[in-house]
């Protein structure tokens, strides 16, 4: 299995500007790539980290105690920071990363569904306990409703005619590994784009996995949640890998801390806070051209910051 390499490391380290007494949220905590440097950083402080994936937070566990105790898991969805944290008696915290990236391991696990480079189920789901599957999706959405979320969620500009061609396939049998899915998908787009650098399927494969883990939308509620527990100077570092994502965090950074208008179209539940700075308002933060050549992973990566004035 391939090991996880964190995204933006150094970078993401820079901006939380990590105090040795601070409290510290890795929202997305995965395979404890960020957090253990993280960790590594604390003496007094103490260190908090969000998952919702079983397994990941088994390998987390191991790895950071491996550094310090000075850290708690949490098996949650990243929406709930704020109730879970409150919970345990903590009402604001130093510094919130969030790393919007499926890790490594999740892709290189076969039986997760989430790779098209093996054969599996169509599962994608990172909580066990979520009901929806990429399956359920491929097989039962109309033709409009799948084209909206190939389009929206994969930036597939050959959405609808991926679409099509898995409703007619589904008409004479289901759709149920990813095999199969990538196959469909290789018959609907023309030569050319077969014959381009890269995966014909992975954006189609992003586009399910934002879907069945209703990613975008909870993204909105989470970046609310953490906002609002961060303490006075406190930063809230969020990388994320997909335009649509990138969108909704640019806009709602936009929208607390900023003062006209319609607030960019973001409903917030910070009523007109002006309390926030972007840090890096006129340039978005990117891997180095080294960390891309070195990590395929990190390409389209993004890195925005908020400061809680």
């Amino acid at each position: 299995m391939e090991e996880h390499v964190p995204v933006l490391l150094r970078e993401a380290l820079e901006n939380l500007a990590i105090k040795p007494d601070g409290i510290y949220v890795d929202l997305t905590v995965g395979r404890a790539g960020h957090s253990s440097a993280i960790l590594k950083q604390l003496t007094t402080g103490k260190l908090f980290g969000f998952d919702q994936d079983h397994t990941a937070l088994e390998a987390s566990k191991k790895r950071l105690a491996a550094i310090s105790s000075n850290f708690e898991l949490i098996d949650a969805n990243f929406a709930k920071v704020r109730s879970e944290l409150e919970a345990r008696g903590i009402h604001s915290v130093n510094g919130i990363l969030m790393d919007l990236g499926v890790s490594s391991p999740q892709f290189d696990e076969a039986d997760r569904g989430f790779s098209y480079r093996f054969e599996a189920p169509l599962d994608m789901r990172m909580d066990a306990d979520n009901p929806l599957t990429a399956a359920m999706v491929v097989n039962t959405y109309e033709l409009r409703e799948l084209t909206r979320v190939i389009r929206d969620y994969g930036d597939e500009k050959h959405a609808y005619e991926i679409a099509k061609a898995i409703v007619k396939t589904r008409s004479l049998t289901p759709i149920l590994t990813t095999t199969q899915l990538v196959d469909v998908i290789k018959k609907a787009l023309p030569l050319k784009e077969l014959s381009k650098k890269g995966h014909p399927a992975k954006q189609t494969f992003q586009a399910l996995r934002i879907e069945v883990n209703h990613e975008l939308e909870v993204l909105t509620v989470a970046l609310n949640e953490a906002s609002g527990m961060l303490a006075k100077g406190g930063r809230l570092v969020v990388i994320t890998f997909h335009s649509g994502e990138d969108r909704i965090v640019k806009n709602f950074f936009k929208s607390v801390s900023v003062v006209e208008g319609s607030r960019h179209g973001v409903v917030s539940l910070i009523p007109e806070s002006k309390d926030f700075t972007v840090l890096n308002n006129h340039k978005v933060i990117v891997p180095s051209e080294q960390e891309m050549l070195e990590n395929h992973r990190a390409q389209s990566a993004k890195m925005r910051v908020l400061e809680k004035k």
